[in-house]
This record gives C-alpha cells, structure tokens and sequence, in this order.
C-alpha cells in the first residue's frame, strides 16, 4: 500500500533505516502481561528502534479517577522523547506494535496533542516486517539529544464534564471503540461495570484494520464514517484512552478532522 498521512509502508521505512530525520518507536505491550513488550523488545526490533512503554511512558500512574491508562506526565514524556532524538517539529516519528496499531496510535495521537504533526505509524506492523524479511536486531540504540518545547493542542481533548454537556447535542457524537460485546455490555473483561455511556454509538476499533494488521485504505476508512462526516464533533472513547486512538487515526485517515479523545474513557466513566 501507497503512503498516505500518517501511514507509511514497509518498504518505505526499509528504504529510511538510515535517516536522520526519522526516529522508530516500538510500542509493543500486552495489557496481560505488562512486562511484555519490553522484553520482546529485548529479544528483537527494527533496526534503531528505540522502546516507549504503555504503562511506564506513554501513561500516568492510575488514580481515583482518570481511567486505566491516564494521559503521562507532558514533562517526562517530553525529556523522553528528546533523549531518543526527536526533534520538535522536525524529526518524523514512525510507531509501531503487533497489536493491530493499538499502542503505536496511542503515541500517534500523544505527538499530535503535544503538536509534533509530524508522526505515522507502521502500516502492518512488527508482525509483517518479520514475515517479509526486513532487518531485525538486539542492539539496543544509543540515548540522543534533541530538542522537543510542546505546543499543546487542546482541542484534541475532552473530559468528563465536556463529555457529559456536549454529548446529546444535535451535531456531537459520541463514540464507543470497544468490541460491539463490551459495547453491549454482554461481557466486560477488565472494569468493574459492563455497558456503555448512554448515548454513544460503537465503531469497534479492530475495523480500522484487517485481520493481519493492515490498514484499510483511506476509501474504506472514508466509507466506514459517512454517517458521521456531518458532525461538527465526534467524542472518541474506549476501555482506558488507548484503542479510541485507532479510532481516531481512522478519522484522520478518512479526512475527517473532529475527532477528540476521552482520555479517561469507560473506566474513568464508572469511578465517579
């Protein structure tokens, strides 16, 4: 598949290895088994990729309220995000994970937030970068020094309250992006109450791609919201903040450009 934004191939970062003006994330994680990704990373990544980690990076530690995964601290994600070479505004960052985009779309949108535009994610993930050959190694790269000053996007983001105002008026619309079952609250794997916020409608997040991973094309994902293009917002939640990212990229991809996360999502919901 051709590049589109936000999305690049992989034969493209094969043929941009060596580029200095890109930095490679690995995002791989299992919510199952935390440890997980970074001992995969350990074992095998692409080449020059550097770690970011769901829990420990790209989230906060869990409190009362704000969800399972609440939003990192801005400071430390940004020091970090220096110290692996990306540059503000300069260096493009390409995510990747195993998991159908779920963790690489997290720090997609977490750039675009902090208003680093320039990020895409990798379309097929680690899972077809091995199966097609390209280089895998151990070598872990060395830490950089870069140059990354935050200018937040606010309007990417709501909470509760913006949730609970905005939600039932006419142009706004609220997005559940969990598995049409969660959705239905016919089983809930991981919080405490099963349902939904009333109101929402459910655009699973796994439809964003095919069963190996790879993003339907910018037609399909265009197709996929027609019925929501009119709006003048689309509130995107999921279980913690993380798959509504997919979401989210989808919307991107599809043109649509109203889309807003609930960071705190279903399970910042049922703590209040």
């Amino acid at each position: 598949m051709t590049n589109y934004p936000f999305v690049v191939s992989q034969a493209w970062l094969f043929e941009h290895l060596d580029d200095p003006q890109v930095v490679i994330v690995d995002c791989r994680f299992s919510l199952a088994n935390p440890q997980l990704g970074q001992q995969q990373y350990q074992t095998s990544h692409i080449k020059g990729s550097y770690y970011l980690d769901l829990n420990q990076d790209l989230s906060s530690p869990v409190g009362q309220h704000g969800g399972r995964h609440p939003l990192p601290n801005l400071n430390d994600l940004t020091n970090k995000l220096a110290t692996i070479g990306i540059n503000f505004q300069k260096t493009l960052v390409v995510a990747y994970d195993d998991f159908r985009l779920a963790f690489a779309s997290r720090l997609w949108w977490l750039l675009r937030y902090l208003g680093h535009e320039q990020v895409a994610v990798l379309n097929g993930g680690f899972t077809e970068w091995q199966q097609v050959g390209y280089p895998i190694t151990s070598d872990i790269p060395q830490p950089q020094k870069a140059t990354f000053v935050p200018q937040i996007n606010p309007e990417l983001l709501v909470d509760i309250e913006v949730v609970k105002s905005r939600k039932d008026l006419p142009q706004v619309v609220l997005v559940d992006s969990r598995e049409s079952d969660r959705y239905l609250g016919e089983r809930e794997p991981i919080d405490k109450i099963a349902g939904h916020i009333p109101g929402a409608v459910n655009y699973p997040w796994q439809e964003v791609t095919n069963s190996s991973g790879q993003l339907l094309s910018p037609a399909e994902q265009n197709l996929r919201w027609q019925k929501l293009q009119n709006a003048e917002e689309i509130l995107v939640y999921c279980g913690s903040g993380v798959t509504a990212c997919v979401n989210l990229l989808s919307l991107e991809i599809a043109g649509i450009h109203t889309g807003k996360l609930y960071a705190g999502s279903w399970s910042d919901w049922i703590s209040y």
